[in-house]
Formats: C-alpha cells, sequence, structure tokens
C-alpha cells in the first residue's frame, strides 16, 4: 500500500506569492494542521503548520495579512513518495517529530499530505484486522475442528 492511498482527498497547499493569513485560513477551512507551500508548477517549495504558527508567528508581531508565507515556511522540506511504506513514513514521522508528511513524484511535484492521524487509523485498522483473525483462531475447536 502506497502511502498516498491514506493522505487525505484534498489537498492542502497555498501557493509560494501566499500570505501567512492565506495559509491560516486555508488550514481552517480544511480541518488541518500544515498546508503545503507551492511553486507556479506544484512543486512543493516548503510547509507551513501549526508549529509554525505558534514558534514563528505568534510572539514575532507581525502582521499574518501582510507575512510573505515564503518568510516563515519551513525548507527543506522532507517528503514521501508513492514508493514510501505507510510502515517507513510512520518510523519518518515518529523519528523525526513531524506530525505532515508531503508526499511528491521524484520532480517534487505535490500529490498528498500525509498525516500521523492518516497512518494511526491506518494501523489501527490494520491491528483491528490482526485482532479479528487472532480470535476466529483462538474460538476454533481445536485440532482438526
Amino acid at each position: 500500500m502506497s502511502v498516498l492511498e491514506l493522505c487525505d482527498r484534498e489537498i492542502a497547499a497555498v501557493p509560494l506569492e501566499a500570505t501567512v493569513a492565506d495559509a491560516i485560513n486555508k488550514m481552517l477551512d480544511h480541518h488541518v494542521g500544515a498546508v503545503a507551500v507551492v511553486d507556479s508548477e506544484y512543486r512543493v517549495a516548503g510547509i507551513f503548520t501549526e508549529r509554525d504558527v505558534l514558534r514563528k508567528m505568534a510572539l514575532s508581531r507581525t502582521d499574518p495579512k501582510t507575512t510573505p508565507i515564503r518568510e516563515l515556511m519551513t525548507t527543506p522540506v522532507e517528503m514521501a513518495t508513492r514508493r514510501t511504506g505507510p510502515g517507513e513514513a510512520l518510523t519518518i514521522m515518529l523519528e523525526r517529530h513531524f506530525r505532515h508528511l508531503p508526499v511528491a513524484e521524484d520532480n517534487g511535484k505535490l500529490l498528498g499530505i500525509l498525516s500521523i492521524r492518516n497512518l494511526l487509523e491506518w494501523r489501527v485498522e490494520d491491528l483491528s484486522h490482526e485482532l479479528d483473525a487472532l480470535e476466529q483462531y483462538v474460538s476454533n475447536d481445536g485440532p482438526g475442528g
């Protein structure tokens, strides 16, 4: 399974020319904690997250309506690809303390954004299936029957 299958259907992204307010509004509109910042060819140029709002924006006294997103976005961005498996993505996100991981083509074109929530839902579903299989195995009558 590709991580792309686990991403939210709608991609939250803003152009490099956006303001911080544009990015925050996009996050609120999509009910997400991060937006990708993309160039004119939809390649990932940066990511802007709730942590960026707290760490870079909250105490800076800058106006989010006039502050360009490129000034506060996180860059460079670590990304997954179609070939990245869910387990590998989960490991990356846990080890590096990421809650969001853009999924992109090899040329950097954005395909989706994976959240830790997406991966945890996948893992819970996977564990539920395992538990069901184990319960079915244990509830059998025993050898041969």
